[in-house]
């Protein structure tokens, strides 16, 4: 079977790409699935693209596997959530590597406190822990990170 293929994402695919993020999201345990949660989602998608994202999906024959939002003019990798049934498989480090494509010297990113998984995660794909804050709109702590480029050497 074919790997998931990272491309743009079309406005046709914003309320699946929200149902991924918040199945995502609640397989982390910080969070319940409610259509409350799915309609903040879906809204918060359009108001990002029209803030700057750049929003990618990991397409699996036509079924959103992952979601990746960049916001390459501030060197911001947002939100890199993949669903549950593609966990495991490597899909995250594929996202990364596509990023990297895209940010390729430098990037910044956050990722709440609790969600240790993640974190560690990122530390291990060699991001740098800067600082922690908290997050005015949701109370979450966030851990901020980021990542250059090994110097050539």
């Amino acid at each position: 079977m074919p790997a998931p293929v990272i491309r743009p994402a079309r406005a046709d695919e914003y309320d699946e790409i929200a149902r991924v993020w918040m199945e995502s999201w609640v397989s982390t345990g910080l969070a319940e699935a409610s259509e409350f949660l799915l309609a903040n989602l879906r809204a918060r998608i359009r108001r990002e693209i029209e803030n700057g994202w750049s929003l990618f999906v990991a397409d699996d024959n036509g079924a959103i596997a992952a979601m990746l939002a960049l916001h390459l003019p501030k060197l911001y990798l947002d939100m890199l959530f993949v669903g549950p049934a593609y966990q495991g498989q490597s899909l995250g480090r594929k996202l990364l590597a596509f990023t990297r494509t895209q940010m390729p010297d430098e990037m910044y990113l956050r990722c709440v406190r609790e969600n240790e998984k993640a974190w560690r995660w990122y530390e291990r794909e060699g991001f740098v822990f800067e600082k922690e804050k908290v997050e005015p709109s949701n109370g979450f702590v966030m851990k901020y990170y980021r990542w250059k480029r090994p110097a050539a050497g």
